[in-house]
């Protein structure tokens, strides 16, 4: 399922969202050139988060990676992906917390979400990289504030390829679901692939995050709002 538009407008422009996609984007391109030279791989080891380097100190460097590492990308469909979700439910984080306090939120989302991926596995040699965990961190977020919204969301589902209108809380609690499963099923494995605790860690620390401000601030959220269609 591929998030198109939600219903909930913003007050503002979202700035920091169009700088976090023109970063990432950025970034990707670069890869994209150090590919062409041959020189991808050490990139990547030298910027990504190796769990085993942090678990061992064996890096000096290994602190500025749980940073570097989020605005890293695998390939095309990673870093579109990852841009959609941002696009479509970042803006209405960044309204709600405002500018600066989005940053540190999207930022301590994603260093919440690679502790999480390195407590599973924390000997693992394989890079981590992606903005897939702070990302996820900002949907758990609007699925706090935002249970209610409506998304046009594209379904692909064999011969059926359809735009259809799906509350946040349906498509988001389905998007966890679908880290959930597999991440169980993955843990102990060393294979490279998708960093699933990365997406849980992320999410449950974006929702707990929210929640908690929105307490603070006296906002709604999915615990005061109702029954969900």
């Amino acid at each position: 399922m591929i998030p198109l538009r939600d219903d909930t407008p913003s007050r503002r422009f979202p700035i920091i969202t169009v700088m976090f996609i023109v970063i990432n984007v950025l970034v990707f391109l670069y890869q994209q050139y150090l590919a062409g030279i041959g020189q991808l791989e050490t990139f990547i080891y030298e910027a990504a988060l190796i769990p085993a380097e942090v678990t061992s100190f064996s890096s000096p460097g290994v602190t500025l990676d749980f940073l570097t590492s989020m605005f890293m990308h695998g390939g095309w469909l990673h870093l579109i992906g990852n841009m959609v979700y941002l696009w479509v439910f970042g803006d209405n984080v960044e309204d709600t917390l405002g500018p600066l306090l989005y940053i540190v939120f999207y930022l301590g989302c994603g260093i919440a979400a690679s502790v999480a991926q390195i407590a599973i596995d924390p000997a693992s040699p394989i890079p981590t990289l992606g903005a897939s965990g702070a990302i996820a961190g900002v949907l758990g977020a609007y699925l706090v504030l935002f249970p209610h919204a409506r998304v046009q969301t594209l379904v692909f589902l064999l011969r059926f390829i359809r735009v259809v209108s799906i509350s946040a809380l349906w498509l988001l609690g389905f998007w966890f679901i679908l880290q959930l499963l597999p991440g169980i099923l993955s843990i102990g494995s060393r294979e490279g692939g998708v960093a699933y605790f990365a997406h849980i860690g992320g999410f449950v620390v974006g929702a707990v995050v929210m929640w908690l401000y929105a307490q603070m601030r006296g906002l709604p959220t999915v615990t005061s709002q109702g029954r969900f269609g």
